[in-house]
């Protein structure tokens, strides 16, 4: 799970350096609708993975969103499947 939250956390600020070129390419009006937001909630997922006990009934459920949300990335070069 390890390698996964690193792979999560590296394809989210890849796509955040993407959308600070637009940014500043094209200025914070070509980015209103951005997924800038979606791509926080996702990374703070990815952080309190570590914190939560194993123990805590929630680790479960935030284990398989990590893994569902990853998948959005399969097509991606460094993305393993097990």
């Amino acid at each position: 799970m390890h390698d996964l939250l690193n792979f999560l956390r590296a394809r989210n600020a890849e796509d955040n350096h993407a959308y600070a070129y637009v940014a500043h390419t094209f200025g914070a009006e070509a980015l209103l609708d951005s997924h800038l937001p979606m791509l926080d909630l996702i990374d703070l997922l990815a952080r309190d993975y570590n914190t939560v006990d194993s123990t805590d009934s929630r680790k479960a459920g935030l284990t398989y969103t990590i893994r569902v949300l990853a998948q959005a990335y399969a097509e991606h070069p460094d993305y393993r499947q097990e």
